[in-house]
């Protein structure tokens, strides 16, 4: 038999208390779903947080891992000729813009990665629509996976366009005119056992480097 006298009335919390306690408990899980949980997992960030802290850029990197995976576990398709450059887009007239837009100059850029057997990457650049960049990139330690997309500013989750993509690779070259104002780049992965050292060279009007 226990002698444990129980608690008072006074002793328990108040219902103010447990309610004060329980909107608390439920405003940092709601802040942390839209600043951590969206953002790293389904790369949606509407307040801004995530891609300060660099979780943005890891959901978008998950929803491309997953969509190569998937890639990957369909079945081979009967190979057909097709062109390496970017898709013809019908011409349009151009259109007096009321807003001005950021002018980009014609850049060169070297850049290299190395990646661990298994691993996947992606560098990107700021492209404007209707510009064009040429690039060549080469893998030295064995052939990758990859594929050359764009995805818009602002765009609905998971959506990407792609120019261009292949498996088991050691070297691709060509261009691309960007269908959208957005980041244009590259994916990889080394899907070797061997550590893969990829060298990558883009020129073209574009704004800025992203990797």
């Amino acid at each position: 038999m226990f002698n444990t006298p129980l608690p008072t009335v006074n002793e328990l919390p108040s219902t103010r208390k447990l309610v004060r306690s329980t909107v608390i408990a439920l405003l940092t899980a709601v802040g942390l779903l839209v600043t951590v949980v969206m953002p790293s997992e389904y790369a949606v960030d509407p307040t801004g947080v995530g891609r300060a802290l660099g979780l943005t850029q890891m959901g978008e990197l998950k929803i491309i891992l997953a969509q190569e995976a998937l890639a990957d576990a369909a079945p081979p398709q009967p190979a057909a000729p097709a062109p390496r450059v970017a898709q013809v887009q019908p011409i349009v007239k151009p259109v007096a813009q009321p807003v001005a837009t950021p002018t980009s100059a014609l850049k060169t850029n070297q850049m290299s990665v190395t990646l661990k057997p298994g691993e996947g990457t992606e560098i990107k650049l700021e492209v404007l629509k209707n510009k064009t960049v040429s690039y060549e990139w080469t893998a030295v330690g064995g052939p990758v996976n990859y594929d050359t997309h764009g995805e818009p500013y602002n765009g609905e989750k998971g959506y990407f366009h792609s120019y261009n993509k292949g498996k088991q690779v050691k070297t691709d070259k060509g261009e691309f005119t960007a269908i959208f104002d957005g980041t244009h780049g590259w994916f990889w992965r080394n899907r070797s056992s061997n550590d893969v050292t990829i060298s990558l060279k883009a020129t073209g009007e574009y704004l800025s480097v992203k990797q």
